[in-house]
């Protein structure tokens, strides 16, 4: 279990689970993302796990205390043997809205903030996914993505007619303009209206639960805030993982690597991902490593001579990335191209072909 910030990961041998999680600050004034990573539940067989990532805003108050409790309202909703399907889809609503319940009795009165969720809940015949919000969930199936969340913004036509029967405006897209989602723990002010149940108020705690049947060709599932799918799109996100897990990089690893590369594409916020690989997951591949390493030669004579030899003075390391940058260049990384290419460089030499 984990919500801290530094790359980190784990396994669960008996049902072939890996997961790795980072996060980074960005450029953003203060942290306020969270995520928590249980490979074990209490109380339930081997084979579920629970996995979320929490996205603040007003201070990173909710996201905290989604990261620390809401594991625990769920497993309470669960109880000692969840129905499958339905059940359980029916226990990570009642988890959601218990939480935020919890969560306003504990909130200090007239103060602002909330936060986006989604969560993983992985059963042995399930993947369940329950989110709040704009922080997304994708699943790859097969080396395609196979289903990915819709956030839930004011116009969507379900928010919209909430919104408008719990007497709110939208206004230059934004709940009253000002709030760019319509479903988030906390955010209390937007829970006000009289006579209606927490789920049909202004701003919703209430999770869009959707539940998959898991297959063999179940690959990875990534979890992430709201920065990572501004930077890039999710079949380019799905490319990018798959191609370094063929490297045979760590997925603690390859989350650190895959904001970075969100942060070199220019986003600007607070980032979080968790990646969750299934035993289908893509394998370390040689004649995938030997194309990198091949890559990694031809990109060093290209910058040795077509570009240092022919400048006076050696060209700064930007000059250098964007005229590579405007080539055409073959078997770049997907998703990440010379971006990724760079930090693969500086932080994870491969693995020796001979050791694979």
């Amino acid at each position: 279990m984990g919500w801290g910030g530094r790359p980190h990961g784990g396994a669960a041998a008996s049902c072939g689970l890996r997961f790795g999680a980072s996060a980074v600050q960005g450029w953003r004034a203060h942290m306020e993302d969270a995520h928590c990573a249980w490979l074990e539940l209490p109380g339930l067989p081997p084979g579920w796990a629970f996995f979320a990532v929490l996205d603040g805003h007003g201070g990173a108050r909710a996201a905290l205390f989604g990261a620390r409790h809401l594991p625990g309202h769920v497993l309470e909703a669960l109880g000692p043997a969840p129905g499958e399907p339905e059940g359980v889809r029916g226990a990570l609503r009642r988890a959601f809205l218990s939480a935020d319940a919890r969560l306003r009795a504990l909130w200090p009165r007239g103060e602002p903030g909330g936060t986006t969720a989604v969560a993983l809940l992985v059963s042995p015949r399930f993947l369940y996914l329950a989110h709040c919000g704009d922080s997304r969930a994708m699943l790859s199936r097969a080396g395609a993505v196979a289903f990915s969340t819709e956030d839930h913004r004011p116009l969507r036509p379900r928010e919209r007619e909430r919104i408008h029967n719990a007497g709110g405006t939208i206004r230059r897209r934004r709940l009253e303009g000002s709030l760019a989602v319509s479903r988030a723990l906390g955010d209390f002010a937007y829970k006000e209206a009289p006579g209606r149940p927490p789920e049909l108020q202004l701003v919703s705690a209430e999770p869009e639960v959707t539940a998959l049947a898991r297959q063999a060709e179940d690959e990875f599932l990534l979890l992430a805030s709201d920065g990572v799918w501004d930077a890039m799109s999710g079949a380019a996100l799905a490319g990018l993982v798959a191609s370094r897990l063929r490297l045979g990089l760590a997925p603690e690893l390859l989350c650190a690597q895959l904001l970075d590369t969100c942060l070199c594409k220019g986003s600007l916020d607070n980032m979080t991902c968790i990646l969750v690989c299934f035993p289908g997951a893509p394998r370390p591949c040689e004649e995938a490593i030997k194309k990198e390493l091949a890559l990694d030669t031809a990109l060093g004579h290209r910058v040795a001579v077509a570009l240092c030899s022919s400048a006076q003075e050696p060209p700064s390391l930007n000059t250098v990335f964007w005229t590579l940058a405007s080539e055409d260049i073959p078997d770049l990384p997907p998703g990440g191209g010379l971006h990724l290419l760079a930090l693969y460089r500086r932080t994870s030499p491969h693995p020796p072909i001979s050791q694979m």
